[in-house]
């Protein structure tokens, strides 16, 4: 049985006997896109108006309007992709609304096709016309790439037929559709010496490229991009965890009112009602830590004297409650006349809320929180301590540690749990009027700047 032809064979077969000359990968994403902006403005801009095809892999690649329209093209793509920005949108893959194909009606010149893992993520591009062909790719392992472009006709013939057999595989009908496109070309005119102009003209363009030049720029633009539509797509999640969790705690407040039952089962509808509360006022808290994230806007504007200590002693309760039903003990120390602080009062109690579920999550039974509360100068000190406990109830300080999952979220693999990121946590806080440090083995602590008495 023959094993499916992927993008990275592909590569891999192109890169026999071409020169291997290394480059980190920050250099070799720099020579990539200049080869691009080489390649469409200096050659395929000439060359495009009588029509060919486009190949690519994980990404697009072309930017350029008249060459989409032109051109028909496949992607391999990842799942879930794209992430864009409304100025790119006409670049990439969209849903199929009438309004998108009303204002971006080009974008059906090229088909999106699922890139599986085997495939690889290293970018691949081939262009077809009847007077201009190439094929650029990034090749190589971590900080060992090798920028790879190829005109000649027998690395085309190879690649075509490659491509080919992998539309094939993939979805019969874009392969013959593939295959009509080659034909319709007639005979290519190989242009031999593009490779001897390529690489000169590259290289003085690398050579004007100041530290500072918009496509180092374009790395964190793409990156803030990403981030955003990944802090968007946890605001619309969150919105649509929280609703049915609404629901499902109107209709238990509903049934424990108009039904009779034993306490058993009162005492287990409560209990659900209690984690379905404390979900909504996760969700809720990543939502509030995913809008700020899209917006980038601080709300200090909407800050106002509140008093903290009556909030702690409001909250305690239901903490006690909370922390209670996992074995776990909540000590508070706060000293009398305590000053006023600036905050925002709704808000800041969704963030102590979670603060409480982020520093207990995954804690053992018998271990204990403390909250203090201090003057420090002008300013209101929070902190927040942990006392755990192993298996020999032993108290035992160290910190587990989990990892970011984007702008917003936290994964720690110990306990399943998915939290805020230290990022987003200290973002949230600063937009509370909260200064935060967390260091190891000492907790967090909150610095709240105090209202002013006039």
């Amino acid at each position: 049985m023959k094993s499916p032809i992927t993008i990275k064979k592909i590569q891999d077969l192109l890169i026999k006997g071409f020169p291997t000359i290394y480059v980190d990968d920050d250099t070799s994403r720099r020579m990539w896109w200049a080869s691009l902006e080489l390649i469409q403005k200096e050659f395929l801009s000439q060359n495009y108006q009588n029509g060919g095809i486009w190949v690519a892999s994980p990404l697009p690649a072309l930017n350029d309007n008249k060459i989409f329209k032109k051109l028909h093209g496949w992607l391999w793509a990842p799942e879930g992709f794209p992430y864009f920005k409304k100025g790119n949108a006409g670049f990439l893959p969209v849903n199929h609304s009438a309004k998108i194909k009303k204002d971006l009606d080009f974008i059906s010149n090229y088909k999106v096709l699922n890139l599986s893992q085997k495939d690889g993520y290293e970018p691949f591009l081939m262009i077809i016309t009847p007077n201009f062909q190439c094929i650029l790719s990034i090749v190589g392992g971590k900080d060992k790439k090798i920028l790879l472009m190829k005109c000649d006709e027998e690395s085309l013939k190879i690649s075509i037929e490659l491509v080919h057999a992998k539309l094939n595989q993939d979805n019969y009908e874009e392969g013959v559709k593939f295959r009509n496109a080659i034909n319709n070309l007639g005979n290519l005119n190989i242009n031999n010496q593009f490779e001897k102009i390529f690489w000169p003209i590259l290289s003085a363009k690398l050579a004007k490229l100041e530290p500072n030049h918009n496509i180092q720029n374009s790395v964190k633009d793409d990156k803030q991009d990403i981030q955003l539509s990944e802090a968007k797509l946890l605001s619309a999640i969150s919105h649509e965890v929280r609703t049915p969790l609404a629901t499902i705690r109107t209709l238990i407040s509903s049934t424990l009112k108009k039904y009779n039952m034993d306490e058993s089962m009162r005492n287990r509808l409560i209990q659900i009602d209690n984690e379905c509360n404390e979900q909504i006022d996760r969700f809720g808290l990543i939502f509030n830590a995913a809008e700020l994230v899209s917006n980038e806007v601080p709300s200090l504007n909407n800050l106002a004297k509140i008093n903290l200590a009556e909030i702690f002693k409001k909250l305690v309760p239901l903490w006690n409650k909370q922390l209670n039903r996992r074995g776990i003990s909540l000590k508070i120390d706060i000293p009398n006349q305590l000053p006023q602080i600036l905050s925002d009062s709704e808000k800041l109690e969704l963030m102590l809320r979670g603060l409480i579920d982020k520093n207990t999550r995954g804690l053992k039974e018998g271990s204990t929180l403390i909250l203090e509360l201090r003057p420090a100068g002008q300013k209101l000190k929070l902190q927040l301590k942990v006392q755990k406990l192993d298996s020999k109830n032993e108290e035992m300080s160290k910190r587990e540690n989990g990892s970011d999952l984007g702008p917003v979220l936290n994964w720690n693999p110990q306990t399943g749990s998915l939290q805020l990121s230290q990022n987003a946590t200290q973002k949230l806080l600063a937009s509370l009027g909260g200064h935060v440090t967390q260091r190891r083995d000492t907790g967090l602590t909150v610095f709240f700047p105090i209202s002013d008495s006039n």
